[in-house]
């Protein structure tokens, strides 16, 4: 199959950061995800973010899992590194990077199934150790590449395109991220980029564990969330999978509301989405008052939106296991080799 690529000439009054870069130098390939998706509106705000804080491509490494969400790294900064890694094991594979590069600055992307399933153990351990990245949730509730089955952050009570009911409770990332001692944690909507550009900044001069739950709603499934797992839904899965579809263009999903503000969106489905964005006065130190904010607006069926808690004197893993300054990657083999005789010392006092 063949793409059309974007074309390298960039004009001459497009606007320049402090680096001299213009947003089409944070650009990546042309999406391939359906028309309207919320996920191409986080890419967006991503490229804007990167270049408002003039940061240079090459010095950010971005990983993913499997998923919808896991494809959208390709689309936006085509000049950092990056790496797709197995479904669910992305926390492992950054942290990995995170101990050996320390220089560099870190971007997780995955989503609700790539993150609240399969890789749920992993994303706990990396928010509770405190690795230093920005870990962004692309949350739509649905497996998209899998015909849109529940996923496990899906509301209890939602139905699915085929009229299932789901049944399960949900998983909260935000209010998991938050008990795990996340020190950023944020919500946002992918059609409120006025919220979502400075969250991501925010985000990223963090020092420390950044979890951001992004509410992405998928235009093919309607956003709704949960999981199948019978028999006779597998099987009529496996039916869908094996026809082809033509899902129609759809308008991006947009909110523009003021702090304290609740509003309701409407989906493609005529679903409608209850959004309730941080009041002005609201305090994000405290990390029990945030979870209790987050538990009673849940019981009203509001979604809260916004910078939900973040410690400003937080540590990264790094200062947590007292590395050097150098990232270990440099470092030789004398370096990185203590020898025999301390060696010994070590294993002494072990007995």
């Amino acid at each position: 199959m063949t793409y059309i690529t974007k074309p390298k000439l960039h004009h001459p009054s497009l606007a320049c950061n402090a680096l001299g870069f213009t947003r089409r130098d944070y650009e990546g390939k042309i999406s391939t995800l359906c028309a309207g998706c919320g996920h191409d509106s986080i890419s967006a705000s991503i490229i804007r973010a990167c270049w408002e804080l003039a940061i240079e491509p090459h010095r950010v490494a971005k990983l993913s899992g499997i998923g919808c969400s896991s494809k959208t790294p390709d689309y936006f900064l085509g000049q950092s590194h990056g790496f797709n890694t197995v479904h669910g094991r992305m926390p492992s594979v950054l942290t990995g990077a995170a101990l050996a590069n320390r220089d560099l600055i870190y971007l997780g992307v995955s989503g609700d199934g790539d993150s609240a399933s399969i890789g749920m153990g992993q994303f706990v351990h990396a928010i509770r150790r405190g690795v230093n990245m920005t870990y962004i949730v692309e949350n739509n509730g649905v497996y998209g590449l899998t015909k849109g089955q529940f996923s496990a952050t899906a509301d209890a009570g939602s139905v699915s395109k085929k009229g299932v009911a789901n049944s399960d409770a949900p998983i909260d990332l935000v209010g998991l991220a938050l008990q795990l001692g996340a020190s950023y944690v944020a919500r946002g909507f992918s059609g409120d980029k006025q919220q979502l550009v400075p969250l991501i900044k925010g985000a990223i001069a963090h020092r420390g564990a950044a979890l951001i739950d992004v509410i992405s709603p998928c235009v093919a499934f309607n956003n709704h969330a949960g999981s199948t797992k019978s028999y006779e839904y597998v099987r009529e899965h496996n039916d869908a999978v094996n026809r082809l579809d033509f899902i129609a263009p759809r308008t991006e999903i947009v909110a523009d509301y003021a702090p304290g503000e609740t509003i309701e969106i409407e989906q493609h489905d005529g679903s409608r989405l209850r959004l309730h964005k941080l009041d002005a006065a609201y305090d994000p130190s405290d990390r029990i008052a945030a979870m209790n904010y987050v538990h009673a607006h849940q019981a009203k069926g509001e979604v809260v939106t916004g910078l939900l808690y973040v410690d400003e004197t937080a540590q990264d893993l790094h200062a947590h296991l007292g590395t050097v300054a150098a990232p270990l990657n440099s470092l030789d083999a004398a370096a990185l080799c203590p020898g025999a005789a301390t060696l010994d010392k070590i294993n002494a006092a072990l007995r």
